[in-house]
Protein backbone atom coordinates (compact mmCIF):
# COMPACT_ATOMS: atom_id res chain seq x y z
CA UNK A 1 0.00 0.00 0.00
CA UNK A 2 1.64 3.25 -0.83
CA UNK A 3 0.13 7.03 0.35
CA UNK A 4 0.70 10.01 -1.07
CA UNK A 5 -0.05 13.40 -0.49
CA UNK A 6 -2.74 14.65 -2.89
CA UNK A 7 -3.67 18.00 -4.08
CA UNK A 8 -5.96 18.87 -1.85
CA UNK A 9 -4.77 20.46 1.31
CA UNK A 10 -4.80 18.22 4.31
CA UNK A 11 -5.93 15.29 2.75
CA UNK A 12 -3.54 12.07 0.67
CA UNK A 13 -4.33 9.29 -1.49
CA UNK A 14 -4.04 5.39 -0.72
CA UNK A 15 -2.98 3.25 -3.88
CA UNK A 16 -3.57 -0.34 -2.87
CA UNK A 17 -3.40 -3.40 -4.59
CA UNK A 18 -5.49 -7.14 -4.85
CA UNK A 19 -3.53 -8.55 -1.58
CA UNK A 20 -3.64 -5.13 0.50
CA UNK A 21 -7.26 -4.99 -0.43
CA UNK A 22 -7.79 -9.03 1.07
CA UNK A 23 -5.87 -7.92 4.20
CA UNK A 24 -8.07 -4.99 4.35
CA UNK A 25 -11.40 -7.04 3.70
CA UNK A 26 -10.89 -10.23 6.33
CA UNK A 27 -12.47 -9.07 9.85
CA UNK A 28 -10.10 -9.20 12.75
CA UNK A 29 -10.28 -12.42 14.48
CA UNK A 30 -11.74 -12.28 18.05
CA UNK A 31 -9.40 -14.03 20.61
CA UNK A 32 -12.71 -15.20 22.66
CA UNK A 33 -14.26 -18.32 21.42
CA UNK A 34 -18.21 -18.73 23.07
CA UNK A 35 -20.15 -21.48 22.44
CA UNK A 36 -22.27 -21.50 25.52
CA UNK A 37 -23.36 -18.63 27.58
CA UNK A 38 -24.99 -19.55 30.87
CA UNK A 39 -27.48 -16.89 32.98
CA UNK A 40 -28.78 -17.69 35.71
CA UNK A 41 -32.44 -16.29 36.11
CA UNK A 42 -34.13 -15.77 39.07
CA UNK A 43 -37.03 -13.45 37.80
CA UNK A 44 -35.82 -10.56 39.16
CA UNK A 45 -35.28 -7.15 37.54
CA UNK A 46 -31.70 -7.53 38.15
CA UNK A 47 -31.34 -10.78 36.09
CA UNK A 48 -32.70 -9.62 33.15
CA UNK A 49 -30.39 -7.12 33.34
CA UNK A 50 -27.74 -9.68 33.14
CA UNK A 51 -29.49 -10.54 29.95
CA UNK A 52 -28.71 -7.54 28.13
CA UNK A 53 -24.91 -8.23 28.57
CA UNK A 54 -25.58 -11.84 27.37
CA UNK A 55 -27.54 -10.75 24.57
CA UNK A 56 -24.86 -9.29 22.57
CA UNK A 57 -22.28 -11.76 22.84
CA UNK A 58 -24.21 -14.53 22.23
CA UNK A 59 -25.03 -12.64 19.00
CA UNK A 60 -21.91 -11.26 18.38
CA UNK A 61 -20.02 -14.58 18.70
CA UNK A 62 -23.18 -17.08 17.61
CA UNK A 63 -23.36 -18.65 20.95
CA UNK A 64 -26.12 -19.85 22.39
CA UNK A 65 -28.11 -19.03 25.83
CA UNK A 66 -28.93 -21.22 28.62
CA UNK A 67 -31.25 -20.09 30.65
CA UNK A 68 -30.83 -21.61 34.04
CA UNK A 69 -33.05 -21.56 37.34
CA UNK A 70 -32.48 -22.92 40.65
CA UNK A 71 -34.86 -23.58 42.86
CA UNK A 72 -33.72 -23.14 46.20
CA UNK A 73 -33.59 -25.89 48.81
CA UNK A 74 -33.01 -23.09 51.76
CA UNK A 75 -35.21 -20.57 52.91
CA UNK A 76 -35.26 -18.59 55.84
CA UNK A 77 -38.04 -19.19 58.53
CA UNK A 78 -38.00 -16.42 61.74
CA UNK A 79 -34.64 -15.58 60.62
CA UNK A 80 -33.34 -18.35 60.46
CA UNK A 81 -31.82 -20.36 57.54
CA UNK A 82 -32.91 -23.77 56.95
CA UNK A 83 -32.66 -26.28 53.59
CA UNK A 84 -36.49 -28.36 52.77
CA UNK A 85 -36.58 -31.38 51.54
CA UNK A 86 -39.38 -31.56 48.99
CA UNK A 87 -41.54 -34.73 48.46
CA UNK A 88 -40.41 -36.38 44.78
CA UNK A 89 -43.78 -35.39 43.17
CA UNK A 90 -43.42 -32.01 44.31
CA UNK A 91 -39.54 -31.61 43.24
CA UNK A 92 -41.10 -32.40 39.77
CA UNK A 93 -43.78 -30.29 40.11
CA UNK A 94 -41.14 -27.17 40.99
CA UNK A 95 -39.08 -28.03 38.21
CA UNK A 96 -41.51 -28.51 36.01
CA UNK A 97 -43.27 -25.05 36.45
CA UNK A 98 -39.98 -23.15 37.22
CA UNK A 99 -38.97 -24.54 33.27
CA UNK A 100 -42.44 -23.23 31.84
CA UNK A 101 -42.07 -19.74 33.51
CA UNK A 102 -38.23 -19.71 32.01
CA UNK A 103 -40.35 -20.69 28.50
CA UNK A 104 -42.59 -17.64 28.69
CA UNK A 105 -39.50 -15.18 29.69
CA UNK A 106 -37.67 -16.08 27.09
CA UNK A 107 -40.72 -15.53 24.25
CA UNK A 108 -41.21 -11.86 25.83
CA UNK A 109 -37.88 -11.26 25.95
CA UNK A 110 -35.77 -12.63 23.65
CA UNK A 111 -35.58 -12.21 19.40
CA UNK A 112 -35.59 -15.49 17.45
CA UNK A 113 -31.69 -14.70 16.46
CA UNK A 114 -30.76 -16.44 19.14
CA UNK A 115 -30.21 -19.82 20.12
CA UNK A 116 -31.82 -20.43 24.12
CA UNK A 117 -32.09 -23.08 25.79
CA UNK A 118 -34.25 -23.52 29.37
CA UNK A 119 -32.81 -25.75 32.35
CA UNK A 120 -34.06 -26.28 35.51
CA UNK A 121 -33.37 -27.77 38.92
CA UNK A 122 -33.35 -27.94 42.74
CA UNK A 123 -30.86 -26.89 44.90
CA UNK A 124 -27.81 -24.69 46.22
CA UNK A 125 -28.01 -21.81 43.59
CA UNK A 126 -24.35 -21.56 43.06
CA UNK A 127 -23.45 -25.29 43.36
CA UNK A 128 -26.03 -25.87 40.77
CA UNK A 129 -25.26 -23.25 38.42
CA UNK A 130 -21.53 -23.93 38.78
CA UNK A 131 -22.39 -28.14 38.28
CA UNK A 132 -25.00 -27.15 35.39
CA UNK A 133 -21.93 -24.78 33.49
CA UNK A 134 -19.48 -27.67 33.82
CA UNK A 135 -21.61 -30.56 32.42
CA UNK A 136 -23.18 -27.70 29.50
CA UNK A 137 -18.92 -27.25 28.66
CA UNK A 138 -19.90 -23.18 29.23
CA UNK A 139 -17.91 -20.60 27.96
CA UNK A 140 -19.49 -17.91 30.55
CA UNK A 141 -21.52 -17.02 33.04
CA UNK A 142 -23.18 -13.66 33.18
CA UNK A 143 -25.02 -13.07 36.55
CA UNK A 144 -26.66 -10.32 38.33
CA UNK A 145 -26.07 -9.54 41.51
CA UNK A 146 -28.78 -7.69 43.76
CA UNK A 147 -25.80 -5.84 45.87
CA UNK A 148 -27.48 -6.98 49.36
CA UNK A 149 -25.33 -5.70 52.50
CA UNK A 150 -25.04 -6.62 56.57
CA UNK A 151 -28.18 -8.73 57.56
CA UNK A 152 -29.28 -9.40 54.18
CA UNK A 153 -26.96 -10.55 52.92
CA UNK A 154 -25.92 -12.98 56.17
CA UNK A 155 -29.12 -14.21 55.73
CA UNK A 156 -29.01 -14.86 52.18
CA UNK A 157 -25.59 -15.05 51.11
CA UNK A 158 -24.10 -13.89 47.80
CA UNK A 159 -24.47 -16.66 45.01
CA UNK A 160 -22.73 -14.42 42.47
CA UNK A 161 -19.73 -14.20 44.97
CA UNK A 162 -19.65 -18.06 45.85
CA UNK A 163 -20.41 -19.01 41.93
CA UNK A 164 -16.81 -17.06 41.37
CA UNK A 165 -15.20 -19.39 43.59
CA UNK A 166 -16.84 -22.73 41.99
CA UNK A 167 -17.47 -21.92 38.61
CA UNK A 168 -15.22 -24.01 35.63
CA UNK A 169 -15.12 -20.83 33.28
CA UNK A 170 -15.26 -17.22 33.60
CA UNK A 171 -18.44 -15.16 35.73
CA UNK A 172 -19.31 -11.77 34.24
CA UNK A 173 -20.98 -10.48 37.23
CA UNK A 174 -23.54 -7.61 36.20
CA UNK A 175 -23.55 -5.50 39.26
CA UNK A 176 -27.27 -3.68 40.40
CA UNK A 177 -25.88 0.39 40.42
CA UNK A 178 -22.98 0.53 37.73
CA UNK A 179 -21.32 2.62 34.89
CA UNK A 180 -23.07 0.62 31.69
CA UNK A 181 -21.05 -0.53 29.03
CA UNK A 182 -23.40 -1.87 26.30
CA UNK A 183 -25.47 0.58 24.35
CA UNK A 184 -28.77 1.85 24.19
CA UNK A 185 -30.03 0.24 21.21
CA UNK A 186 -28.80 -2.79 21.95
CA UNK A 187 -30.15 -2.98 25.41
CA UNK A 188 -33.25 -4.92 25.99
CA UNK A 189 -36.24 -3.19 27.83
CA UNK A 190 -36.57 -4.80 31.19
CA UNK A 191 -40.15 -5.30 30.14
CA UNK A 192 -42.15 -4.26 33.10
CA UNK A 193 -39.93 -5.08 36.11
CA UNK A 194 -38.69 -2.42 37.50
CA UNK A 195 -35.26 -1.54 37.21
CA UNK A 196 -32.54 -2.44 39.63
Amino acid sequence: MKIKPSKVPGSVVMEADDQDFDRLSKPAMSPFKLNTIVVPIDFSACSKKALQYALPLAKQFGAAIVLLHVVPRRCTIAGEARIVDYEPGLEKSLRRNAAQQLKDFAAELYPHDVRIRIEACLGAEALEIAAEAKILDADLIVISTHGRTGRARALVGSVAENLVQLAPCPVLVVREHEREFIEEETAMPLSRAAAC
